[in-house]
């Protein structure tokens, strides 16, 4: 079994020592807390709970925490892949729900897996989701004051089960003052992506992971026989080539974890059962 989540990029100049250090310690406490999930989980399941506590985390951009619009609105973006059944589901630009990789899951066994905008939130009032203000003042205020204090933060959990499946999860609330009815990278098979030999989630500029299809030819080239280091690091070279803004995290059939991001200060999670670590 392993684990690794990521809490998306830290914004150094926007953001105090005690912010980052608070991330730090939230991040080892969900990610402990999912790897106990893990032992008698699936990796699908795995991953939509670590998800589900870093949207409950106001330290993070998504769910509670998610950024706010340039017209004032909040909209959150969420996908979920299951490595075994190669299914993806996500929802894009929902609004008023407490936590969006839930209804993401809730997709996984309909027909139509990806639902945007109206129909994302006409879904959830569906099946029963109650509405929920993921506004908090901090939010506002930096709004208000035309700041984005987080940074490009996006979540994620890649998760290897005791059973050898994978899967991924990532949830957003965007980047922040951009205009209504952008689409991120983080409800597409760009940014989150897994199937049986290999599972990635993004986080960090939607349109560059986007013009790279960084999460799924990460995964496809583990598929046609690179190592997941030799599969980050060229993928990788291509987004340099345009200095394009990301990180990930992958997580191998095999249990071998990787990480890569093209600018420095993203914040990641691994944990193993016996050793944790953060890497920034």
């Amino acid at each position: 079994m392993k684990l690794l989540i990521h809490g998306g990029f830290f914004s150094e100049s926007s953001q105090s020592n005690e912010t980052k250090i608070a991330k730090q310690k939230a991040m080892e406490r969900i990610a402990k807390n999912c790897f106990e999930f893990l032992e008698n989980h699936t990796a699908l399941e795995t991953v939509v709970y670590a998800v589900q506590q870093l949207e409950d985390d106001t330290l993070f951009n998504a769910g509670i925490g998610s950024q706010i619009q340039s017209d004032g609105i909040i909209r959150m973006s969420a996908s979920l892949m299951d490595g075994e059944s190669k299914k993806f589901s996500g929802v894009i630009n929902i609004q008023n729900v407490k936590n969006p990789i839930r209804i993401a899951e809730n997709l996984q066994f309909v027909d139509d897996r990806v639902l945007g905008g109206e129909g994302a939130n006409g879904y959830a009032n569906k099946i029963g989701v109650p509405e929920f203000s993921n506004e908090i003042p901090d939010r506002r205020a930096e709004y208000e004051a035309k700041v984005a204090a987080s940074g490009k933060g996006t979540v994620g959990c890649v998760a290897l089960d005791k059973q050898g499946k994978l899967a991924a999860a990532t949830s957003t609330g965007g980047k922040g003052f951009e205009i209504p009815g952008r689409i991120s990278d983080s409800a597409t098979v760009a940014g989150n992506y897994a199937n049986d030999d290999c599972a990635v989630s993004c986080t960090g500029v939607g349109e560059d992971i986007v013009s790279v299809a960084l999460a799924s030819k990460i995964v496809t080239r583990v598929t046609d026989g690179f190592s997941i280091k030799s599969a980050f690091e060229k993928t990788f070279n291509e987004l340099a080539e345009f200095d394009g803004f990301a990180g990930a995290i992958g997580l191998d059939k095999q249990g071998n974890m990787y990480w890569q991001e093209s600018h420095p200060k993203i914040v990641f999670a691994a944990f193993d059962g016996e050793k944790f670590t953060v890497f920034e």
